[in-house]
């Protein structure tokens, strides 16, 4: 099969590839494409996926281009992993809402609505382009952030899609060493949206360990994400790492305000990751590849590929989805982040115990921003963005949101047609 990757120059995709290399998956992949319109980046990358797959003795073969339609032709899946705008904008994101005593991040409040006004309209575009080159079955799968709005602006206008992240196969990853449980054995009650979850049960082999694992691992977790120990253990959940942005909002601004950027850091390391891409000697994922985030990309994004295309039966993953019934108190159209069943005819939500009120009203509040906010990137207008700060949990002020909807147009004025010149 051939597996297409758009933004394939991104300094992530050697994670993918690794994982092809690696045969985690049955995946019968034989050939990759990576688009990317920067050359230099995506032939560095290119060329060091080869080496990789080549290494590890893998039959498949990576090709580059810079053609969209030249590189979806054919194939069984496309991956999407953009960044519109680069490190630059998202440094923007992570800095303009400071301004309001606000937390600067890339793919939540005033920072994330942002990217997602920049990301939206691009977005649609490349799916309408895929869909009529590699056809109306084709799979998009979706990692480009903000991962729950993008995938329902996706689904909205009818496109095979399905969002992925890698908050959850994380987490099941570190429980399953902490219990010295088989990854297999493990799965999760993963409760809310994208980067607005709870994992409310840890199932092995049917029994939940997560009282387990508070009792004896709080102190770990809690510093993994950022969370109080005596909190998790009263609230019987260890919340993603997410969560510290609305939980622990102004000690994060506190502290974002003294630290450098994630930007700059990752602009840094994306230079060095680069450098050691184009040294023909390097045959191996680097070690500075794990300082770039999205750990266990590879093998999340493998095995959801697998399951939409190799026509076996469902398999369990934590997936971007319609609602569909499976919270209540949302509408059927939402986009939520639940384990499912995946195979050949998509994402099917998995039934979860009733959600607690001290979640759901969170989980209730953010998607109706996500409304809100594929709103303003669809239709455009100053006061659209203005109205889905004002709904924000981490905004919610009128001052505030005025004030953050004309720095964002005015920094972001060249990727919103409508904002004028």
């Amino acid at each position: 099969m051939k597996l297409a990757v758009v933004g394939g120059g991104s300094t992530y995709t050697p994670e993918l590839i690794d994982g092809i290399a690696g045969r985690r998956s049955t995946l019968d992949v034989d050939e990759i494409v990576l688009i990317d319109p920067d050359a230099y980046r995506v032939e560095a990358v290119g060329d060091f996926s080869n080496r990789l797959l080549s290494h590890a003795g893998h039959p498949a073969r990576v090709r580059t281009t810079s053609s969209l339609e030249e590189g979806v032709d054919g194939a069984s899946a496309v991956l999407i992993q953009l960044r519109v705008g680069g490190q630059r904008a998202r440094r923007g994101d992570e800095t303009f809402p400071h301004a309001c005593g606000c937390v600067g991040q890339e793919t939540t409040g005033a920072g994330g609505l942002a990217k997602a006004l920049r990301t939206v309209p691009v977005v649609l575009d490349i799916a309408d382009r895929v869909r009529k080159i590699a056809g109306d079955d084709t799979w998009i799968v979706n990692f480009t952030n903000p991962v729950g709005i993008v995938t329902r602006a996706l689904l909205n206008e009818g496109h095979r899609a399905v969002g992925l992240c890698n908050v959850a196969i994380h987490l099941q990853r570190t429980f399953a060493h902490l219990l010295g449980a088989g990854v297999d054995e493990v799965k999760l009650v993963h409760t809310g949206l994208n980067h607005l979850s709870w994992e409310r049960k840890v199932l092995v082999n049917g029994e939940d360990r997560l009282p387990e694992l508070l009792a004896e691992h709080a102190e770990f977790l809690g510093e993994h994400v950022t969370a109080p120990v005596e909190w998790m253990r009263r609230m019987n959940v260890v919340p993603s790492y997410y969560l510290k942005y609305y939980y622990g909002h102004d000690e994060q601004v506190t502290k974002q305000r003294t630290e450098r950027p994630r930007a700059d850091v990752v602009s840094d390391v994306e230079e060095e990751l680069l450098k050691v891409y184009l040294d023909p000697e390097v045959v191996t994922k680097p070690e500075q590849l794990e300082k770039r985030g999205g750990a266990y990309y590879s093998e999340a994004a493998v095995q959801l590929v697998h399951a939409l295309t190799s026509g076996g039966p469902a398999e369990e993953h934590v997936v971007n989805v319609r609602n569909a019934g499976t919270f209540d108190f949302l509408p059927d159209d939402a986009v939520i982040e639940v384990p499912s069943l995946v195979d050949g005819d998509g994402p099917r939500p998995i039934a979860q115990p009733p959600v607690e009120q001290r979640f759901a009203g969170l989980i209730a509040g953010v998607t109706a921003y996500e409304h809100l906010a594929l709103e303003a990137a669809i239709k455009g207008g100053r006061d659209r963005v203005a109205d889905a700060l004002l709904a924000h949990p981490l905004v919610g002020q009128y001052t505030k949101a005025d004030q953050l909807a004309d720095t964002l147009v005015r920094i972001n004025r060249e990727f919103l047609p409508w904002a004028g010149a």
